[in-house]
C-alpha cells in the first residue's frame, strides 16, 4: 500500500471531518438572523454547546498532516492564502469569544449575537474563498509560491465562497430540526427546502464552471475512464433533494439531516474526483508535496494513535448529548 496515498486519505478525512462537524455549528450562527427570539437563540446554541469546540478538533488534524507530510502543500497554500485565511481566523476567534461572553451578558447580548453571526458567516465565507482559490490553482515554482497576495480574489472564489454559506446553513438547520421540537422546529422546517434549493444551485454553477474553466479537470472528468462512474453523482444529488423536499414536507427529524450530509459528502467525492493525483491543482501531485518515507512512516505512527482517540471522544460526545434540547433543560448559561 502507497504510504503517501494513506495519509491523503487521512489529510482528506480530516478537512471532510471538519466540514461536516464545525460545518453545521456555524451554520447555527448563519441562520441566527432568522430567530430573533432570545429564548429561542439559547435554545439553539444549547444544541452544540457541549461538542462546539471539539468539533475543530478535525481542523488541527487536517493542518497538522499538511504540515508533517506535506509540506510543500503547507507552505505554498498558506502563502497564497494568507490573507483569507487570517481573516477566517479572526472570525472564527470573534464566534468563540461570543459564544462563551453571550451567555454571561445582559445590556450587550445583541452586540454579541451580531459576533456570533457575523463570526459564523465570516469563517464560513473565507474557507469558501479558500477552497475556490485552491481549486483554480496556485501558481508554485521550485516548491514555493510563485503568485500575488490577492490572487485568491476572483470570481469563482466568490461564488464558491457565498456556496460554502449556504451549505453550512443548511447543516445548522438540518441539526437544530434534529434537536428541537415545537413551534421552532416547524419554522425550521420552513428554512431547509429553500437553502437546499440555493445549495443545489451553486452545486450546478459551480459543477459547470469548474470543467469550462479548466481544461485539466474537464480531461478527468470525460476523457478518462472517470466519466461512467461519475454518471450516478448528478442523479443521486437530485435523489437526495426529492427525498429532501419529502421529509421537509412530512416534518421528519432526523432525515434532513441525513440528507444534508450526503448532498455535502456527494460534492465532497466530486471535489477530490476533480483534484486527483494533485495536492495542488494542475502543478503538483502528492508525490511530489510528499515528505520522505521514512517522515511519512514515523507520523503515520502517531496518526494510528491519535486519530481513533478523536473519533471516541468525539463519538462519545454526541452520544451523551443525543435527543432533544428543551427550553426547561437548556445547559447553555
Amino acid at each position: 500500500m502507497d504510504i503517501t496515498v494513506v495519509w491523503a486519505a487521512i489529510v482528506a478525512l480530516g478537512l471532510f471531518m471538519y466540514v461536516v462537524l464545525d460545518g453545521f455549528d456555524l451554520g447555527i450562527g448563519i441562520v441566527f438572523p432568522f430567530f430573533p427570539d432570545e429564548r429561542e437563540r439559547d435554545l439553539m446554541m444549547s444544541t452544540v454547546a457541549p461538542v462546539w469546540d471539539g468539533n475543530e478538533t478535525w481542523l488541527v488534524l487536517g493542518g497538522a498532516g499538511l504540515f508533517a507530510v506535506f509540506p510543500v502543500v503547507y507552505s505554498a497554500v498558506l502563502s497564497a492564502l494568507y490573507l483569507p485565511l487570517v481573516f477566517m481566523l479572526v472570525c472564527l476567534i470573534f464566534r468563540g469569544v461570543s459564544f462563551e461572553i453571550r451567555a454571561k451578558a445582559k445590556r450587550t447580548k445583541h452586540l454579541w449575537d451580531l459576533a456570533f453571526i457575523g463570526g459564523s458567516a465570516g469563517t464560513a465565507f473565507f474557507q469558501g474563498i479558500a477552497l475556490g482559490a485552491f481549486l483554480q490553482g496556485i501558481p508554485v515554482d521550485d516548491g514555493s509560491f510563485a503568485g500575488n497576495a490577492f490572487g485568491w480574489l476572483t470570481p469563482f472564489s466568490l461564488l464558491t465562497g457565498l456556496g460554502l454559506v449556504v451549505t453550512y446553513a443548511l447543516l445548522g438547520c438540518c441539526w437544530l430540526v434534529a434537536k428541537t421540537e415545537g413551534d421552532l422546529q416547524r419554522r425550521l422546517h420552513r428554512v431547509v427546502w429553500p437553502l437546499t434549493v440555493v445549495l443545489l444551485g451553486f452545486i450546478a454553477i459551480v459543477s459547470l464552471w469548474t470543467p469550462l474553466a479548466d481544461p485539466d479537470v474537464a480531461a478527468r472528468w470525460f476523457d478518462s475512464g472517470l466519466f461512467w462512474r461519475l454518471v450516478p453523482v448528478p442523479f443521486l444529488v437530485a435523489l437526495c433533494a426529492v427525498f429532501m423536499y419529502r421529509a421537509v414536507r412530512e416534518r421528519h427529524h432526523t432525515t434532513p439531516f441525513v440528507l444534508a450530509l450526503a448532498l455535502v459528502l456527494l460534492g465532497y467525492a466530486g471535489l477530490l474526483v476533480s483534484l486527483w493525483p494533485y495536492a495542488i491543482p494542475s502543478s503538483v501531485t502528492i508525490w511530489d508535496a510528499a515528505a520522505p518515507k521514512s517522515s511519512q512512516s514515523f507520523t503515520l505512527v502517531g496518526a494510528a494513535i491519535i486519530l481513533p482517540i478523536i473519533l471516541a471522544y468525539t463519538t462519545m460526545g454526541y452520544w451523551v448529548f443525543r435527543g432533544k434540547v428543551r427550553h426547561d433543560e437548556v445547559h447553555y448559561h
